[in-house]
């Protein structure tokens, strides 16, 4: 298992993805974030949980115009390479999608459409 605290600046968020190996949760602590779980799109802020199983297609976007900390939690654990490659890239979206999409495929997630409007 990976427990990752993560603090998301207004407006940003992945494309839509699939994660091969991990159940993904996150647990949001401040903010709001706006998520999208094969073609149904929900919110959730401070307090709230959300559960992603692995094989899912999804998407999340920070809702509003405050940042959003959440916790994401991955199991079984492994995926917490993908965020230290970002951070050593200081990887940013849409700026280096090549890298970003290098590191995961090599950490088992794969890109399957456009980050949410």
């Amino acid at each position: 298992m990976s427990i990752v605290d993560s603090w998301s600046p207004a407006g940003s968020g992945p494309p839509r993805h699939v994660h091969e190996n991990e159940n993904e949760t996150f647990v949001i602590l401040t903010g709001t974030c706006r998520f999208w779980l094969d073609g149904s799109e929900f919110t959730a802020g401070a307090g709230e949980s959300v559960f992603i199983p692995r094989g899912r297609e999804h998407a999340f976007k920070i809702a509003g115009n405050e940042p959003c900390r959440h916790l994401v939690i991955l199991s079984p654990g492994g995926f917490e390479g993908f965020f230290a490659d970002m951070a050593a890239g200081q990887c940013r979206i849409p700026e280096d999608m090549h890298t970003i999409e290098d590191s995961a495929r090599r950490h088992g997630m794969v890109f399957t459409g456009p980050p949410l409007d």
